[in-house]
């Protein structure tokens, strides 16, 4: 599937995570959509609960990830929309206000009161990446989302701001450019996963994302349409594979390996008469386990895991206002089990979700580890729409280029066969 001439509003999601990095080419559809044009993963090495700990080797994983998508999309990419996550972010609510100068409210008014509500003192080494309006007030009048051409003297805006830590940005900002990428945004990973995600009646009715990754479990609470609360959980499936290792005595690999066939979340699920080998570390002969005694060491971590998420809600005092429950995504959330012990603790209805509103490729991102990812391209295509964005940046490949046109190579590629190759690499 080469890129044709409207490669210009294509752009690329790169979700740097702990376990993978995943660059995903996408472009609108006129319906609103996406359409995935290219896929590119790569084990992480380099990132520790979402930060950077190696440049060298995250810049290694990122550039595998991105040369990955530019084959199967026939393309140069140039520049990126990249997720942030880890312990390090953290959100407030925050109100502004202003006058309105012509008894009118302009565009210049909104972008005014946003400034001012996003003038909160924010502590040293902070930065803000995002100011997301939740309503406005005009004069007396409350609850309003749009107030563009209102009448009104005094204009108020609640909004919820985003900051990170200015150093752990720059490190993930460095690794990009070191790939000779331009950064487009650096965006909020559970911001990215709710747009992927979630349902327009979902955010209106109230609920609770909870993306769970390999480093960090990712927390977004949305009602009456907008983001109310956001938090980061410095515990995720790595965490899980850890106890497996130690509690079985078997090295790490072995110990994700068990975990991505064989766990079970939830132990009355799990049969006991089941048997799994266990490799042992060093020349040890592997030993027989029941399914059974395995899910009885991953219980505990998501026993602990949707406790703390739960705790996280109730602090945030959005517990009662989520009528929609809780929807789970992100790769540690795929296991047999998880649903039920979730919903035992939270008392709500729980999901599990993938991306939705995608085509092309649908059926390979259909996937809870590919929220992410997705997401920055609906991120990104709203940014476009907006008029915010900067198209462009993704170039066909040339012919007569030194490289030997890429395009001219995936056009002798049957698409099928590329995504026969993609999956047998990456599965």
């Amino acid at each position: 599937m080469a890129v044709t001439s409207n490669s210009s509003n294509m752009v690329v999601g790169l979700d740097i995570g702990t376990s993978k990095v995943v660059a995903i080419v996408g472009q609108p559809t006129d319906d609103g959509g996406i359409e995935i044009a290219g896929i590119g993963s790569h084990p992480s090495r380099g990132m520790k609960k979402g930060v950077v700990i190696n440049i060298e080797s995250t810049v290694q994983s990122i550039q595998r990830a991105v040369e990955e998508a530019e084959l199967m999309a026939g393309c140069d990419i140039h520049s990126v929309y990249v997720g942030v996550a880890g312990s390090h972010i953290s959100s407030m609510n925050s109100d502004g206000v202003v006058a309105i100068k012509d008894r009118e409210v302009m565009s210049t008014d909104i972008d005014r009161v946003i400034d001012s509500a996003r003038a909160r003192a924010i502590s040293e080494g902070q930065r803000v990446l995002h100011v997301l309006p939740q309503e406005f007030s005009i004069d007396t009048q409350g609850g309003i989302r749009e107030p563009l051409g209102m009448s009104g003297v005094r204009l108020e805006a609640r909004v919820h701001l985003v900051t990170a830590a200015l150093n752990a940005v720059q490190n993930i900002d460095k690794c990009v450019r070191r790939c000779g990428l331009e950064v487009d945004a650096i965006i909020l990973e559970q911001l990215a996963s709710s747009m992927a995600v979630l349902t327009e009646d979902e955010r209106e009715l109230g609920v609770c994302m909870v993306d769970i990754g390999g480093g960090t479990t990712d927390i977004a609470v949305f009602t009456e349409g907008a983001i109310r609360h956001t938090a980061v959980i410095p515990i995720a499936g790595d965490q899980v594979t850890n106890d497996i290792a130690m509690a079985l005595r078997t090295p790490t690999q072995y110990a994700e390996e068990i975990k991505v066939k064989y766990a079970c979340a939830l132990t009355q699920l799990a049969s006991s008469d089941e048997m799994i080998k266990v490799p042992s570390v060093g020349d040890r002969p592997a030993r027989d386990l029941s399914r059974q005694a395995l899910a009885e060491v991953v219980e505990p971590r998501y026993e602990e895991l949707f406790t703390l998420i739960r705790d996280e809600l109730r602090r945030s005092g959005f517990e009662d206002l989520v009528a929609a429950g809780v929807v789970l995504t992100g790769g540690t959330s795929r296991m047999e089990g998880v649903v039920e012990l979730a919903e035992e603790i939270f008392h709500m209805p729980v999901r599990i979700a993938c991306p939705i509103n995608v085509r092309g490729l649908a059926d390979v991102v259909r996937n809870p580890i590919y929220s992410t990812g997705v997401g920055l391209l609906h991120y990104a295509l709203q940014e476009v729409r907006n008029g915010r964005g900067r198209e462009g940046r993704l170039v066909a490949a040339q012919p007569g280029r030194d490289d030997v046109s890429r395009r001219g190579v995936m056009e002798g590629i049957p698409a099928l066969a590329r995504i026969k190759g993609w999956l047998k690499g990456n599965f």
